[in-house]
């Protein structure tokens, strides 16, 4: 099954949409998905001024990309965090940060994830990702403990600040697919069931497949796309590395660098790791999936011009064509 493979610019945002997309282009790739951060896409000006528009296209256009989503994962976090802290300031710019009172910035952001949806929509594209943010994801170890009062509490803020935005993204066509991760308000198995239950399982409100996410927590990235298939709204490839248990590394990271040898685990170039790639491409296929599978390059020990070439073959190499009939068919006597 053929589908378009796109390269994630999220990762290159130290240089412009066109530099990006020059260099995506001449190693083979068949569009970007863009990242709303630096200079790639200001979904403030896209909304209002359509030369804007028109301009960051025909950067595409001139280097034979195509655009299938876009990504707001950035300002979608400040949506519904509890701290809004330093960490913020340095990823959700002037205009979202304004003065720095956290309820401001987490109004701002949802004005921008608003706009990101009729950025999208004037862009030609119907599909946003990103992530939500949490309240809740600072008690993730339950101590000093939390009562389920307060959890409940977490999931009914996540659904009276983004149902809200999805009312926009209804009006605009375009869904919204969540990244299941952690610091998320869904960032597991089950609590992405909770969180699709909390917003009332409204169309518009989807996941993007990222199994780098999953693999580390021991989660099965295939049986969640079996069990998620008809949220599966995009697709992300990113790699993880998890090292030998040796009774001394951990799953959480130990406050190591991501390519510290004594980490229990680091993300790495697609096909470079130990996700299932072959397994969760064909659980792809079963389900219909026909959307974008998109590079998104991370490796710390690898430089991103060779990975991301290296990165695109793999993928390429997996995306075969699926048979128009049942193998066994020609043992079929009767015709």
């Amino acid at each position: 099954m053929t589908r378009p493979v796109t390269l994630f610019t999220g990762q290159w945002a130290d240089l412009t949409l066109e530099e990006v997309a020059k260099l995506a282009s001449g190693w083979g790739y068949d569009g970007l998905e863009i990242a709303c951060s630096a200079e790639h896409l200001d979904v403030w000006r896209a909304a209002e001024d359509d030369a804007y528009v028109r301009e960051r296209l025909a950067i595409l256009d001139k280097y034979n990309l195509k655009l299938y989503a876009i990504s707001n994962h950035l300002k979608g976090q400040a949506v519904c965090d509890n701290p809004i802290d330093f960490r913020h300031q340095s990823i959700v710019g002037a205009k979202v940060w304004g003065d720095g009172d956290a309820e401001g910035v987490r109004q701002r952001a949802a004005q921008e994830m608003k706009l990101t949806a009729i950025a999208a929509r004037k862009l030609g594209v119907d599909t946003v990702v990103g992530f939500t943010g949490s309240s809740i994801w600072q008690y993730v170890a339950m101590f000093p403990p939390v009562s389920q009062e307060v959890i409940e509490a977490g999931y009914q803020d996540f659904a009276d600040r983004w149902n809200p935005i999805m009312d926009v993204y209804d009006s605009e066509g375009v869904r919204f697919a969540l990244e299941v991760h952690p610091s998320e308000i869904a960032y597991d198995y089950f609590t992405t069931v909770r969180t699709l239950r909390a917003i009332d399982n409204r169309k518009a409100f989807g996941l993007n497949w990222d199994p780098s996410h999953m693999h580390w927590q021991d989660i099965d990235p295939v049986n969640f796309i079996l069990d998620f298939a008809d949220r599966i709204y995009h697709v992300d490839c990113k790699d993880t590395f998890v090292r030998k248990q040796d009774g001394r590394v951990g799953r959480l990271g130990s406050h190591l660098g991501w390519d510290d040898p004594k980490r229990g685990w680091t993300f790495v170039s697609t096909g470079r790791g130990h996700i299932d790639w072959e397994s969760s491409f064909r659980a792809l296929n079963t389900i219909g999936y026909k959307g974008p599978i998109s590079v998104e390059w991370e490796d710390a020990g690898m430089d991103r011009l060779h990975g991301a070439e290296e990165a695109l073959g793999f993928v390429r190499s997996l995306l075969w064509k699926t048979p128009d009939a049942s193998f066994d068919s020609v043992f079929n006597q009767d015709k």
